[in-house]
């Protein structure tokens, strides 16, 4: 199992992690077994043979590890790409990708507060130097103009679920927990212990009391604050999560509860008052929460093989040297 690797790691921003509690980091330390260990449960009950374990892809969200709390820094990325390299993803396929220029500006249309704060991309010079180093590392690099990372990665998870492979989504963005299923999970940086550590979907269950399908309409009423896009609390404060939870378990999704509550009665008259009075709104949340699925981008079967690490210690060391020096850039 990978052990976490003793580095000085800055806080990753641009992206925050979503809070979690501290049995869940407790229980997020330890990673999928590695393929020896995987050997060892290839029987099944009473001896009988059981399925192997499907192999992997990483999608390596770039942008949000190439910040310091609100500012750019390539030492960071570098720091928590070798922990990655070495501890994480080891010799699986990865595949790393960016936002595309213009990325957010659909979103900004329906919500101007859309991550208005957020600095727009790592900057000309830095991206090229973040690309270099992927790409001598062996990792294919992804960019669609028009397209944040996020949807370029669902669209792709998609894409590579169906070649019959698991899908780990390194990055500390929420976004991606309503992609969690059996055979996708999250790999975040945590900068309080200075490690990666997985996120599976039992980690889901046990932070949220509830299941991954219903995360984007959970969302919806809850908002992002880190997105900038409010929950329906400003305009029905006593609507909270024990409340949209209770609904959602009963109706399923976001759309089967509006259109049940416009024709009969769902819950007490201020969530009923409040389903029906604000129906659009919470429409439009679904909108801008929700990851695309059909991005025009197409897997390519060589980023499936597996990576040739033979240059990650002397890249990433003089990358990291290289920085150290400079100081934060």
């Amino acid at each position: 199992m990978p052990t976490s690797l003793a580095l000085p790691l800055p806080a990753v921003g641009a992206v925050a992690a979503s809070p979690v509690t501290a049995a869940g980091v407790a229980t997020l330390h330890s990673a999928p077994p590695s393929a020896r260990d995987s050997r060892k449960h290839l029987a099944g009950r009473d001896g009988a043979p059981s399925e192997p374990t499907k192999p992997r892809v990483f999608f390596l969200d770039v942008n949000p590890l190439c910040f310091r709390g609100s500012q750019r820094s390539l030492s960071a990325f570098a720091r928590w790409l070798a922990l990655f390299f070495a501890h994480v993803s080891l010799r699986d396929p990865v595949v790393a990708v960016f936002d595309g220029e213009g990325g957010n500006e659909y979103r900004r249309r329906l919500l101007p507060s859309y991550k208005a704060h957020r600095a727009r991309g790592v900057g000309t010079g830095a991206d090229s130097r973040v690309v270099d180093v992927l790409r001598e590392c062996n990792v294919p690099v992804v960019r669609v103009h028009g397209y944040e990372a996020d949807d370029v990665v669902a669209t792709l998870t998609e894409q590579v679920l169906q070649k019959g492979y698991r899908v780990v989504i390194a990055s500390p963005d929420k976004d991606f927990k309503q992609l969690i299923s059996d055979d996708v999970q999250l790999v975040m940086p945590i900068p309080e212990i200075g490690r990666w550590s997985f996120y599976t979907l039992r980690h889901y269950v046990a932070q949220y009391k509830c299941d991954p399908t219903a995360d984007l309409s959970l969302r919806c009423f809850m908002g992002d604050e880190a997105d900038g896009v409010p929950g329906i609390q400003h305009l029905v404060p006593g609507f909270g999560r024990k409340t949209a939870v209770k609904l959602l378990q009963k109706h399923g999704s976001l759309e089967n509860l509006l259109n049940t509550a416009a024709i009969r009665t769902v819950g007490k008259d201020y969530a009923q008052d409040a389903l029906t009075k604000h129906a659009d709104y919470l429409r439009k949340n679904y909108e801008i929460l929700s990851l695309k699925r059909d991005v025009n981008v197409q897997l390519d079967d060589s980023w499936l093989s597996t990576r040739n690490t033979c240059n990650d210690t002397s890249v990433l060391s003089d990358f990291i040297h290289k920085f150290n020096i400079e100081g934060r850039s």
